[in-house]
This record gives structure tokens, sequence and C-alpha cells, in this order.
């Protein structure tokens, strides 16, 4: 894929897709070709969603200040909780 086309496909599209690959892969009902290639195009989306995760995190750190100073915060999770990662 292009970067191009890779930065226009949207983050939630890209974790959908994910959950799409995940599922199909636990079906167990693939032979090993089409399952290794779903394989990896889970591996290359799961790295371009830590790359928008990251990428999002710096901006963030950006824009929250203390005091005059930038600092990171942790933000919190849906249920309130630390974000897992």
């Amino acid at each position: 894929m292009s970067e191009k086309v890779e930065k226009e496909i949207k983050f939630e599209a890209a974790l959908k897709r994910l959950e799409d690959i995940v599922s199909q892969l636990e079906k167990g009902d693939m032979d090993l070709e089409v399952s290794m290639k779903l394989f990896e195009e889970g591996v290359g989306t799961v790295r371009r969603l830590q790359k928008k995760l990251e990428e999002a995190e710096r901006k963030i750190e950006k824009l929250v200040k203390d005091g005059g100073a930038f600092k990171t915060e942790q933000m919190a999770g849906p249920e309130g909780d630390a974000a897992p990662f």
C-alpha cells in the first residue's frame, strides 16, 4: 500500500478490519496459505494502528500544559482506568 492510501485509512476502519481478521483466523477453517496472508495483513494493520496512536499521543503531549511547561498526563481508558498501553 502506498503511504498516501495508508494515511487515508481511518483508525476505526483499520481497527474493524483487524477485528475481522482475528475473527477469521480464530475460526481456523482456512488453509495455511490464506491464514498466513491474513496474519501478515493483521500484523501490518497493527503496526499502522500503533503508529497512529503514537502520533495522537505526541499531539496530546504537546497540548497539555502545566504551569507553562509541557508535561505528559496518563489518559484514562473507557472505564476511567489508565490506558492498557
